[in-house]
């Protein structure tokens, strides 16, 4: 069985296998966790993800990890929150279930996620961290290569809701 966590870490300083980039859909940078990505892996990374054609919501890609000291980025796309009814929950799935297979095709073993969409797109964590767990509770059902999952909380604030989300699921 593999090890979910949750930590208050800052995700560019993760030595892990790959960490997760919640990423806008040109895949060029922007604010938030993607900046902090882009700024740490330095110019290869936006190099290598010109070549990428962006990413649609809730699909994933994966690039190298160049100047981090994980060895990969996963970059995907979360949904824009417009109040639950849009079709959010499926997509913020789809963002765990494509990164955690993109993942086990590449035989990693450790993988850190960020809040994705609670940020600026502007998805509650509450429920953001409910759709998180469950996803990647679901996907190691299935014995593979990830054996250690960290969610890699921004504040204390959202750590408190992550580590309360893993103890009632």
């Amino acid at each position: 069985m593999a090890n979910v966590q949750a930590i208050l870490a800052d995700i560019t300083h993760l030595d892990v296998d790959a960490i997760v980039n919640a990423a806008n859909s040109s895949l060029m940078g922007g604010g938030g966790v993607d900046g902090a990505i882009h700024r740490a892996a330095g110019v290869g990374l936006l190099e290598e993800c010109r070549k990428l054609n962006g990413c649609r919501t809730g699909e994933a890609k994966i690039t190298q990890g160049y100047n981090l000291p994980a060895r990969f980025v996963i970059h995907t796309v979360g949904p824009i929150w417009h109040g639950g009814t849009a079709g959010e929950a499926k997509l913020l799935a789809n963002c765990y279930q494509n990164s955690l297979r993109l993942a086990a095709e590449n035989y990693l073993s450790s993988i850190a996620f960020p809040g994705i969409s609670t940020g600026v797109y502007g998805f509650p964590v509450e429920p953001a961290a409910m759709i998180a767990v469950n996803t990647v509770n679901s996907f190691l059902e299935t014995p593979g290569s990830i054996e250690k999952v960290i969610f890699c909380c921004f504040s204390q604030s959202d750590l408190e809701i992550y580590h309360k989300t893993l103890l009632s699921v």
